[in-house]
């Protein structure tokens, strides 16, 4: 197994085996589980060396040790690997964990990742970037945007600049790249408008929904978070006219501008059981998968109930769609999953799912977010409450 695969989850409980570990190393008890622990700075630099070992179960052991060092003495240990190591792979997951830690520190450390000639340091520091805004390095970001051509590079690059379309000059960009280049990065272009909720890019938008091809869904997808009611027209037109595959990006786009959301969520989640139950409706499937998990990205609670309640009794080809929805969610909605999650009888199938599309999405800045929130909520709550027991759940599926 590469260090890059992560499609191996442990039958084990993994959480146990980071407290033996840790106890081990800085011989104390099992109350270091409310917070950060010391851990001998040698052993701490040993667990950064085997952040790319082969066996799944030592890298995995090695990242809980460095999450839950102090964070000044990981910090330190983790930016010492990032300028210094010679193994490319262990600086990429120095990096990626640095994002753990809320330290001034690590602005310094990205800023330098951007001229990196390694793609998955420049990828995380334009990741960083998207959740930690920067005024500053609008100048660099637009000038990289004419340049930066790395497959899962540019993706990050984007969403970045995107978190700074308050000046006129990223949205005008972001716009004009909506309407240029492979469909791929299109693609990109056009959720992040969305997301971003960039009103200039509405009139763009709306002529690339009218055009048939595999960008419609996105930009019918896009207007509907943006939420100008001015893009309805366009809309209910398209749903008089556009294909069958089409019809559940529409239908979402409707809901998320507050249109008749009751009625679209029950023709997704109905589309959703006849798709899944009849051959050759796999672009009506993950059609219908794709809004309801748009949907729920924005706060749709509902929508990620039937995503949920399909998903976790399915079998492909219902599965693999329906999973990559849930995940999304899980990143691009922290708040909403753990609320969900807390709530339902079925728990433990529910973070199943999970882990199973955070195997498929490999977001490895995304994802470290979210074991960030889901370790300071489980330090920060009280010992009986359900979730605290729900985050105890996580870390031990998840192996973070």
């Amino acid at each position: 197994m590469s260090p890059t695969s992560r499609n191996s989850r442990k039958s084990t409980n993994p959480w146990s085996s980071a407290l033996l570990l840790v106890c081990l190393l800085g011989g104390v008890s099992a109350a270091q589980e409310r917070g950060p622990v010391p851990v001998p700075l040698s052993s701490l630099r040993e667990a950064v060396a085997q952040l790319g070992s082969l066996d799944y179960a030592t890298r995995m052991t090695a990242a809980r040790t460095v999450r839950r060092a102090a964070p000044a003495q990981a910090v330190t240990v983790l930016l010492q690997a990032v300028d210094e190591h010679a193994d490319g792979y262990i600086r990429f997951r120095a990096l990626v964990l640095l994002t753990s830690f809320n330290d001034p520190r690590t602005d310094d450390a990205m800023t330098e990742a951007l001229a990196s000639p390694n793609d998955r340091l420049r990828e995380v520091a334009y990741a960083y970037f998207e959740q930690h805004p920067n005024p500053a390095l609008t100048d660099r970001l637009l000038s990289a945007l004419d340049k930066e051509e790395g497959e899962f590079v540019r993706p990050s690059l984007v969403r970045a600049l995107a978190a700074l379309a308050k000046d006129p000059r990223v949205a005008d960009a972001l716009v004009r790249d909506a309407g240029r280049g492979m469909d791929y990065f299109r693609s990109t272009v056009i959720e992040a408008l969305g997301d971003y909720q960039i009103a200039a890019a509405v009139p763009r938008l709306a002529a690339i929904a009218k055009l048939e091809g595999p960008l419609q869904d996105d930009a019918a997808t896009a207007l509907g978070k943006i939420g100008d009611r001015q893009a309805l027209t366009t809309l209910a037109e398209l749903q008089r006219t556009a294909p069958s595959e089409t019809q559940p990006a529409l239908a979402a786009a409707i809901c998320l501008l507050g249109v008749n959301c009751a009625s679209h969520l029950s023709y997704l989640e109905k589309t959703l059981t006849f798709a899944g139950r009849t051959p050759g409706y796999q672009e009506l499937l993950r059609g219908a998968a794709a809004g309801l998990g748009a949907i729920a990205v924005q706060g749709g609670d509902e929508a990620l109930r039937v995503l949920f309640d399909v998903g976790i009794p399915s079998q492909d080809p219902v599965r693999a769609p329906v999973t990559l929805a849930v995940g999304l969610v899980g990143l691009r909605n922290i708040p909403l999953m753990l609320k969900t999650l807390e709530a339902r009888a079925d728990q433990a199938d529910a973070i199943g799912l999970l882990a199973e599309a955070f195997d498929m999405l490999e977001e490895d800045s995304e994802e470290e977010h979210f074991f960030a929130v889901v370790r300071r909520t489980y330090w920060e709550a009280s010992d009986q409450s359900p979730v605290r027991a729900l985050c105890e759940r996580l870390i031990s599926r998840l192996d973070f």
